[in-house]
């Protein structure tokens, strides 16, 4: 097998495949899998960085981007990832335009896209949406983001920029802080760090937006001073107000939490800040000029990530109408 340099250390190319067919929750991932992916990602990240023309592995393909959610990062990610494979996007924003708003079943939906692309990439507000769309779908779904459920494609990206910076996934203490209640990036994330069994967590959030069932072992604390002196991540999240039914709830807990280069005045030289974006007022911008902050980067690099997944995903679909 041919073999690539990442982070001064030698690893052989990934596998072609993946354990599963459809991706619709962190747990759907494997730690292969997981490792295929992030290896793959790292090949992606350094032929971009180098110049090197990156090999057409989906071109012929099309990718159907159904966002029935606001979304900036994901969705382009997942279109830039597709197109600099050489592959084609159709795609729809704010769904309600499609035939979902004639009261068409998100299965019936899968099963007609599937006679169009050859893969799914859907957000959609409801939890359960992307395995309900994949029911009937002949051709490979990817979980974009359903409602506060999941969001497992955030959660490669977060281990990549992970893995990217502190050279290893494992033997970590992790913080997490903000919305642990309706943060779906936050559960799929928990879900992939939990492979690596000597990780440890230290959650920070009001009382009212805790993680309903932290691992067991883990650190649950409302006061980031706590806890800062000991993290090697610090992973924040905004509220997420599209979530409360009720609006005077949101209103009693959106500044709960604001870091500031004051708040991380205590913390590891080589700690490294991870937001998955947006950011409302959880994180100062005065804080962006801090070596910890890693944000943009995350977002940046959530391409390769993508482009791995689409590569290592597509299957051969023969047409059988």
């Amino acid at each position: 097998m041919q073999t690539f340099k990442h982070n001064g250390e030698t690893a052989e190319n990934p596998p072609e495949s993946l354990s599963f067919r459809h991706l619709l929750g962190a747990g759907d991932i494997s730690k292969a899998d997981l490792e295929t992916l992030l290896d793959r990602a790292a090949q992606y990240h350094i032929d971009a960085r180098n110049g090197t023309p990156i090999a057409q592995a989906c071109a012929g393909r099309i990718l159907a981007a159904l966002f029935f959610e606001a979304s900036t990062r994901t969705r382009f990610s997942f279109e830039s990832a597709m197109l600099r494979l050489g592959g084609q996007v159709i795609s729809l924003e704010q769904g309600m335009a499609s035939s979902v708003k004639k009261g068409e079943s998100l299965a019936d939906t899968g099963r007609i896209v599937s006679a169009y692309a050859d893969l799914i990439a859907v957000r959609h507000p409801d939890a359960g949406s992307a395995a309900a769309l994949a029911m009937e779908s002949r051709i490979p779904v990817i979980n974009a983001g359903d409602g506060a459920n999941e969001h497992p494609t955030q959660a490669l990206a977060d281990l990549y920029t992970i893995r990217h910076d502190k050279g290893r996934l494992g033997a970590l203490t992790v913080g997490i802080a903000g919305d642990l209640k309706y943060g779906r990036a936050v559960r799929s994330l928990v879900t992939l760090l939990g492979l690596y069994p000597d990780i440890r967590f230290a959650f920070i959030s009001h009382p009212s937006l805790r993680m309903a069932a932290p691992p067991e072992g883990a650190t649950v604390t409302d006061k980031l001073a706590d806890v800062i002196g000991d993290l090697d991540v610090l992973y924040v999240t905004r509220v997420q107000k599209e979530r409360f039914a009720d609006p005077a709830e949101y209103e009693t807990v959106k500044n709960a939490f604001t870091l500031t280069p004051e708040s991380l005045a205590r913390a590891k030289k080589d700690m490294i800040l991870m937001h998955p974006l947006p950011r409302v007022n959880e994180i100062d911008p005065a804080v962006d000029a801090l070596p910890q902050a890693r944000y943009f980067e995350q977002a940046a690099r959530a391409v390769f990530v993508r482009m791995a997944l689409l590569a290592l995903m597509q299957k051969p679909m023969p047409v059988t109408i």
